[in-house]
């Protein structure tokens, strides 16, 4: 594939150099320490952590700047540039010369830092504070010689637990305040008088009225079901006031008599002085650039003057992932002097959706699925890469459609199952109606993880909750190989592997019912009667112009249609790209589970969960279980056979290039180990 040509991009660099650009203009370095202790890791050597804050101006006339909402109302310097910053941490080989030249960047999570998690198998314990050798796991990103990168991009997000922030424009100040309505939806699980607002950590906006009394509180058992008004004078609202720098609020509700564990309550009110929160789509945007091309006052990664950055890759986890998914929709890839700044972007288990990030009194933690925030505007359209018309909003639209050829980024589209289940997955691949598959973008590859479910449980497996004990199929071996592919894709323009993800046309992607999807009659297991199916919602007149909701909450005018992978006879799933422990199975492994907690929750799904089931032990054991899964003896005969056809599936993966070699032990291991109580307790 040609890219296009380096002059034209440094032409065009050169023509925008005198038209005020925002840019970096400032890297705070407040620490820099050795990091794991100064253990060296390969050829690379020991790494560095350096955290402080990055310092922005952005140019509210610039033309990539335009679809930032209310970025006019935000308060301007003297040269007509609005300034704020955001909390950075860097890992950095201590001996520059031996950076590959690759950069990853993390979208933190909720401000939340996953990468070592997802590529290093690092320890979950305090990962926002990474320091031990625990924490850099098996230091799989620091071998690559990768710079490791996170910022803050979340404005709502209030001071705790190393939380990375977005200190984002006000406009506060700006004149006649900005209000309008805005929505939280409230849930609780269990007994409860007092419930916090948008979650723990999160703030909320400030009420135009602070004693909430136009304010309206509802309750329903199910998204579909009518909202019933909860009388003002059986709750209250109380407010603790957050520090100004951290720009929001914290409100709790409370209701002497108790909320009841698994409805559905929801606060409307009137707020006032939104933040601008699609900056944090540009901050990212400008601090990659600036790191790329050596912009910003004491940059930390020059060597020589001159930038040690050649090629620069997004990875985003769920929410982080339909925010790159976003930030590639705005056009905001490219920075004010026309220049790329991810040359490949990883949006990972984002599903169909993008996100709350840009548009007045946003959420960016707010998500929908089918039982939980069911109606907030994340899963809509366009929900995939290559332009299509919608018959339902009557728009034509593509994730890719504002991307100019320069600045568009290769794409690594990788989900779970549990997305075609609870995040609208099918719909990054097919039509909005779900009658034929999309046409995929060359620049694009989409690799769905069969058998698995949002982020891997633990293993053993638990159920707290849940009908089924969680799915703990681990796809994170790919995510290692395929990222060194990608990186392999921009610096040589070698191939990556091909895409792998079920379509319709081979019959692999189907309708969720249980005779369409061939879900074997498994005894004690209840097969999913709901899944997030996304709507057409009727925003008011302002939506679409202005990116401000005129009304809360929002009308269902029509349905999109999602499909599943297809099953076999093992409950497991075809036409994916599945993991040695769903292709050489010890058990059923699905991307969806139901809450089973007793309240009136119960059936619908448990959100972003899968389900794992295992088979029988011996022939004696299915026949009693009238299980119709043939059992682990019938299947392997013994542990050497179940890891010699293990061991040929990774060879083929590694072959194909969807696994590396060097993980292959590991999983053979990891697997002869749980394979072997099966045969110790199991009668022929």
């Amino acid at each position: 594939m040609q890219r296009f040509p380096i002059a034209v991009a440094i032409l065009l660099s050169l023509l925008a150099a005198d038209a005020g650009q925002a840019e970096v203009k400032r890297f705070e370095i407040k620490s820099r320490e050795p990091f794991a202790g100064g253990k060296s890791f390969g050829q690379v050597g020991a790494y560095d952590r350096l955290d402080g804050t990055v310092h922005f101006t952005l140019n509210p006339e610039a033309r990539q700047n335009q679809d930032i909402v209310d970025l006019q109302h935000a308060p301007r310097d003297k040269d007509g540039l609005v300034r704020y910053s955001a909390d950075l941490s860097l890992l950095v080989p201590q001996d520059l010369t031996k950076a590959s030249g690759g950069l990853l960047y993390d979208v933190n999570n909720r401000g939340n830092k996953l990468a070592l998690g997802f590529f290093n198998f690092a320890s979950r314990s305090n990962r926002n504070d990474p320091q031990t050798e625990a924490q850099a796991g098996d230091g799989f990103l620091m071998k690559q010689g990768l710079v490791v990168v996170w910022s803050g991009w979340i404005g709502e997000l209030l001071p705790g637990d190393s939380r990375l922030r977005l200190h984002a424009p006000t406009t506060k100040g700006s004149g006649k305040p900005l209000t309008g309505p805005v929505r939280y939806e409230l849930y609780t699980a269990e007994k409860a008088t007092s419930v916090a607002v948008n979650g723990g950590g999160h703030g909320t906006y400030d009420p135009v009225d602070p004693l909430l009394q136009q304010a309206t509180l509802t309750k329903r058992r199910r998204p579909e079901d009518p909202r019933v008004v909860v009388a003002r004078d059986q709750w209250t609202g109380t407010w603790e006031k957050a520090t100004e720098e951290a720009r929001l609020s914290q409100l709790t509700v409370t209701m002497e008599k108790g909320f009841e564990p698994g409805l559905l309550y929801e606060l409307i009110y009137q707020a006032k002085n939104p933040l601008v929160m699609g900056t944090g789509l540009t901050s990212v945007r400008d601090l990659i650039s600036a790191l790329r091309y050596g912009d910003g006052e004491n940059n930390p990664l020059l060597w020589k003057g001159k930038p040690v950055i050649q090629r620069t890759h997004g990875f985003g986890v769920s929410q982080s992932g339909r925010f790159l998914r976003e930030l590639v929709y705005w056009g905001l890839n490219e920075d004010e002097r026309g220049r790329r700044a991810f040359d490949a972007v990883v949006p990972h288990v984002s599903g169909g959706g993008l996100g709350s990030f840009n548009y007045r009194f946003c959420q960016p933690t707010a998500y929908n699925t089918q039982f939980r925030q069911h109606d907030y505007p994340s899963d809509r359209f366009p929900f995939a890469y290559e332009i299509q018309k919608d018959p339902l909003s009557k728009q034509q639209d593509g994730i890719l459609q504002r991307c100019r050829p320069a600045t568009r980024p290769y794409i690594f589209h990788t989900q779970s199952s549990s997305e075609y289940w609870h995040r609208s997955g099918s719909l990054a691949h097919t039509d909005t109606l779900g009658q034929q598959d999309s046409r995929i973008p060359e620049t694009v590859r989409i690799y769905i993880f069969g058998g698995t479910q949002h982020g891997p449980a633990a293993f053993p497996p638990g159920q707290s909750g849940t009908s089924n004990a969680q799915n703990p199929a681990d796809y994170r071996y790919f995510l290692r190989a395929l990222l060194v592919r990608l990186d392999r894709w921009v610096a040589e323009g070698m191939e990556p592997p091909a895409s792998v993800y079920p379509t319709i046309a081979s019959g692999n992607l189907v309708a969720p019912t249980v005779d369409a999807a061939g879900f074997p009659a498994i005894p004690k297991v209840a097969y999913p009667k709901v899944y997030q199916q996304p709507s057409l919602w009727g925003l008011g007149p302002s939506w679409h112009k202005q990116r401000v909701l005129d009304q809360e909450p929002p009308r269902r005018l029509d349905d999109y249609r999602v499909l599943v992978p297809r099953f076999n006879a093992d409950g497991n799933e075809l036409g994916c790209l599945n993991p040695p422990e769903v292709e050489v199975p010890l058990a059923t492994y699905t991307g969806w589970n139901l809450i089973r907690d007793g309240t009136v929750a119960d059936g619908n799904l448990a959100s972003l969960r899968g389900s794992y089931i295992p088979f029988a032990r011996s022939q004696a054991e299915r026949i009693a279980r009238q299980d119709p899964r043939r059992s682990v003896q019938e299947r392997y005969g013994s542990a050497e056979v179940y890891v010699e056809q293990m061991k040929k599936y990774c060879e083929s993966l590694v072959k194909a290039g969807y696994l590396l070699a060097d993980d292959v032990p590991r999983i053979l291991k990891t697997h002869g180990d749980r394979v072997a109580p099966f045969f110790e307790a199991a009668q022929p």
